[in-house]
């Protein structure tokens, strides 16, 4: 079951149910931590050696690990403020679009013009990710075009996604790649929720075929939030440690 990180209201429910159906049935109970199952949810359809480079990319997190084995992970890098899913999300809102953002943003970068307006992630040159500022930089290219046009076109809009993704997923895509090189890793293998933008998917696709690296991403349907990468990686933990967790099980917030 999820132990967390999440909200707090969520993981109580969801650690009571499990507790009752642990002790009803006699069955292990297991915490699970939520970003392990976004970083291990590849491995419900690829078979994946070690050591290789993590990326959680999410609504509430963006972070890249050097995965050594089962259990042993070093933080390479993560965001400083908000996630890459956040900023996808308060882009929308700052359009006028619906929410999730993710799903409408790419629809609408069908349209537009990837170079149509220069936006950057700048956060330095390690394997830190920030997207508070691409994020204040759209609103105000939206306020001075609002001041020029009065309101936006569909056309400024669909310009907008496409400008904004092309700065995000350039950003995920290159320090993905550095750190898979840096750590020496055999492969590279992301998870999460924005994992599922077919944009993002298709880029690093291609870099990790120009950079020689093996690329495994979960599958669509376990990138977002699931039951089954949970599950998954429940399986592996019982497996490889065999724990039971103590029915004194606490939710875990951070």
């Amino acid at each position: 079951m999820t132990q967390g990180p999440g909200l707090i209201g969520s993981l109580l429910v969801g650690i009571s149910f499990a507790k009752a159906l642990s002790a009803g049935w006699k069955l292990p109970l297991l915490g699970v931590n939520h970003l392990r199952a976004h970083l291990y949810a590849a491995f419900i359809t690829h078979e994946i050696s070690f050591p290789f480079v993590g990326l959680v990319v999410s609504g509430g997190h963006t972070s890249l690990y050097r995965v050594r084995s089962l259990f042993h992970e070093e933080t390479m890098g993560w965001t400083r403020d908000d996630a890459a899913g956040e900023a996808f999300d308060k882009v929308a809102k700052i359009l006028g679009l619906s929410y999730p953002g993710g799903p409408v943003i790419e629809k609408l970068t069908r349209q537009g013009r990837k170079n149509a307006f220069t936006f950057r992630c700048d956060c330095g040159p390690g394997f830190d990710f920030s997207f508070s500022g691409i994020k204040t930089a759209v609103l105000y290219k939206v306020k001075e075009l609002k001041k020029i046009y009065g309101n936006l076109s569909q056309e400024m809009i669909s310009d907008l996604c496409a400008s904004f993704q092309e700065a995000v997923v350039s950003d995920l895509v290159q320090k993905s790649v550095r750190a898979a090189l840096k750590a020496r890793a055999r492969a590279l293998v992301v998870g999460g929720g924005v994992a599922f933008n077919g944009y993002l998917r298709e880029r690093l696709e291609s870099a990790a075929k120009t950079n020689n690296i093996k690329l495994y991403i979960a599958a669509k349907d376990y990138c977002l939030d699931n039951a089954a990468m949970v599950a998954s990686f429940g399986c592996r933990f019982y497996k490889s440690k065999g724990r039971k967790t103590h029915f004194k099980l606490d939710p875990l917030l951070g």
